[in-house]
């Protein structure tokens, strides 16, 4: 597979999963970067959370990591702030967020009119580069489109 040079930082919602975001751009770009961060973004049940211990990373292979930032309920998360304190550089770096949209579908067993109704709460959920302040000049968004 193509290497190309810089970071890519997959967000995922699961420290156990495969970002959706990494195998749609192996699918669809067919490269990986020469680094690879898998990154998950944890809320915990306390208000605040001190800087030391936020970030916590675990080596998967020479190209690969697992990057967990762990912020209190009352935080506004900011994840470039958080890797930046704990010694990561963020010059040469992109963000790869997965974007689903949904459609309505007949054959999805459930009423239409519950598609109409969860179909226009997920369209206005906030976006996850606005939520953990990343840039935008850093973004990249893959997207699935799914019937529900």
């Amino acid at each position: 597979m193509p290497r190309v040079p810089g970071t890519a930082i997959f967000l995922s919602g699961s420290s156990q999963d495969v970002p959706a975001a990494l195998l749609h751009n192996l699918k669809h770009n067919k490269v990986l970067h020469e680094q690879n961060v898998i990154l998950t973004v944890m809320t915990e049940e306390v208000p605040r959370l001190r800087d030391k211990g936020r970030v916590t990373s675990e080596t998967l292979s020479d190209r690969f990591s697992r990057v967990t930032v762990q912020f209190g309920f009352m935080e506004s998360p900011s994840v470039p702030k958080a890797l930046r304190a704990a010694g990561f550089d963020l010059n040469d770096v992109s963000f790869f967020l997965s974007r689903r949209a949904l459609q309505a579908s007949a054959q999805s067993g459930l009423p239409l009119w519950q598609d109409y109704i969860v179909i226009p709460m997920a369209r206005s959920a906030s976006d996850v580069s606005d939520q953990f302040c990343i840039p935008e000049d850093q973004a990249v968004e893959v997207g699935a489109r799914i019937t529900i």
